[in-house]
């Protein structure tokens, strides 16, 4: 077998252009199919970042009925049998407590109906990292009779820091909710369609305006692994009991999911359809490699090498080949997604870029650096060409030595 080895390695370097071209070919497609999958999972990244993790959060607590009501008359209040359950979870690295709602936003000038939300603002900073998305003034501090302004809203109203907005809405159990606050802030958050409605303002404030002293709409629990949010749901929920609901961002946000797996099975087509392309490219260079090589192969057979011997050579060698090129293709993939990942390609198109805006994703192309990804992508073209190498194999086992050493 050491001897094969040997004779394959050699033979590759005989014609070094030839086996160059046979690798660039799966080099290429390694690159290509890498960065297509890529920029579809990124895609998914920003959708994920644009609706759950800049605000929903990915798993929530509420009153059970909430989620359907967003009644204020829903709020509950933080027990400390609920933060010692927290404090046990392994996953769980704290929360942040919400008061949200709506209310009328106005100016002397225009109204907008806005969703108002009072939070822990040190929480939330660890969160959302919101104060690291204000495009003007400061970020708020616990206490303060103040308001962060979503961009689009700050827009629509033409205010700026240091400005006054209105706040008119119904507060817990059918009371008035009235307040006036001056602007501290403007923030741009990653969903166009949250900058253009959404007011914020610390929690104590919050809890002044509607009423609801001491209580919270929701929870949104801060994760180590937002990967988890799904098994830390499950178990928290037979902890907090029947009046609490436990919701993981596939039930906050299913159409998000829906749409996602929806465009994950178009992606597996076209992917199939590369794949093909891919495959008859690396099978187009295996077939120019046996051409090009037949009368050698006639030769051998005709002085005494076995057919088995000669396939298996030949055999090590399209691997050897296939695997050099996949591994120096997963390499080549890594900085040419790495671009893509660090400068995000804005859409372009008014039409295209509205259409992202209106879902609540913002505008942008972005690829995604997920390791699995390359070694996934690596090894399906590497397989791929192995599997081709079956071709020539078969083909050396039944070769004609006299007509071979005619061609």
């Amino acid at each position: 077998m050491n001897l094969q080895i040997k004779l394959a390695w050699r033979n590759l370097w005989r014609n070094k252009r030839r086996t160059l071209i046979t690798m660039a070919s799966v080099f290429f497609a390694v690159i290509l199919a890498t960065l297509m999958m890529s920029i579809k999972e990124g895609m998914y990244g920003v959708m994920t970042e644009s609706m759950v993790a800049s605000y929903t959060g990915f798993v929530q607590v509420h009153a059970k009925g909430y989620w359907e009501d967003k009644s204020l008359d829903e709020a509950f209040l933080v027990s400390d049998s609920m933060t010692s359950v927290f404090e046990q979870d392994p996953d769980l690295t704290g929360y942040v407590s919400r008061i949200e709602s709506f209310a009328l936003s106005a100016t002397e000038t225009t109204s907008k109906g806005a969703m108002v939300v009072g939070t822990d603002v040190t929480m939330e900073k660890h969160m959302t990292n919101l104060d690291e998305r204000l495009v003007d003034g400061q970020y708020l501090e616990p206490g303060d009779d103040a308001v962060l302004l979503g961009a689009g809203l700050a827009e629509y109203h033409k205010v700026g820091v240091g400005d006054t907005i209105v706040l008119l809405g119904q507060g817990y159990h059918g009371t008035n909710a009235a307040g006036k606050y001056p602007i501290k802030g403007i923030v741009k958050f990653g969903s166009p369609d949250l900058s253009k409605r959404l007011v914020m303002l610390p929690i104590e404030t919050a809890q002044t305006l509607f009423g609801t002293e001491g209580q919270v709409t929701n929870l949104v629990l801060l994760l180590d692994d937002a990967d988890q949010a799904f098994e830390a749901a499950a178990r928290l929920q037979p902890q907090l009991g029947e009046q609490l609901e436990v919701m993981d961002w596939h039930q906050l946000v299913p159409e998000l999911v829906d749409m996602i797996e929806a465009d994950r099975v178009e992606g597996y087509v076209f992917m199939f359809i590369l794949y093909m392309v891919i495959s008859f490219g690396i099978f187009g260079t295996v077939l120019m490699m046996l051409a090009e090589r037949r009368h050698e192969f006639g030769v051998l057979v005709a002085v005494g090498m076995k057919r088995i011997r000669l396939a298996s050579v030949v055999l090590i060698e399209v691997v050897t080949i296939s695997l050099i090129g996949a591994f120096a293709g997963l390499l080549g993939a890594i900085p040419v997604c790495a671009y893509f990942f660090l400068n995000p390609v804005p859409i372009g198109g008014e039409e295209t870029g509205q259409m992202m805006e209106d879902y609540g994703f913002e505008p942008v192309i972005q690829a995604s650096m997920d390791a699995s990804i390359f070694i996934q992508q690596a090894s399906i073209v590497a397989i791929v060409a192995c599997l081709l190498a079956i071709y020539p194999f078969i083909n050396i086992l039944r070769i004609n030595a006299i007509q071979a050493m005619r061609s």
